[in-house]
């Protein structure tokens, strides 16, 4: 799969270390930043790994800031982006399985490494089946309603 990934200042060493694990697991990744740790918006790298997204660039997308809400915020901002936050297992798969979220998200001051990776195994390893598309299409009524 082509897995876009990003985060701010705060979330940099975990995605580095997230970076590393998808390319392991066989998946190429694009890192639309922060680079060096360079002081970043988690909005800004949000809205770039969505809108990639959105253009079919990638498959899926991994964002990552200080607790992972707020890039979850910031993406499903974004017309048809579906952004999970998820800090156990279960909710990584299920991020994919009940809601076919696009991203998933994390906060690097709330999981560590080992934990985050299991999670984006989780992730990635779920296929959508479409069993809860009626309430993924309420979703998007949703969105159109508000259009």
């Amino acid at each position: 799969m082509e897995i876009a990934i990003g985060a701010d200042h705060n979330g940099y060493e975990l995605k580095e270390e997230i970076k590393s694990y998808v390319e392991e697991l066989g998946h190429t990744v694009t890192d639309y930043g922060c680079h060096q740790c360079a002081e970043t918006d988690y909005p800004d790298v949000a809205q770039e790994v969505g809108k990639n997204i959105q253009k079919g660039e990638h498959d899926r997308g991994i964002l990552i800031c200080g607790t992972g809400i707020g890039v979850a915020i910031t993406a499903c901002k974004l017309k048809g982006i579906r952004a999970a936050l998820a800090h156990d297992v279960y909710s990584a798969e299920r991020a994919q399985l009940s809601n076919n979220a696009q991203i998933m998200t994390m906060g690097a001051q709330i999981i560590g490494v080992e934990a985050a990776k299991k999670n984006v195994k989780a992730y990635l390893d779920a296929e959508w089946q479409g069993g809860s598309q009626r309430k993924v299409d309420k979703i998007d009524q949703v969105e159109k309603d508000e259009e």
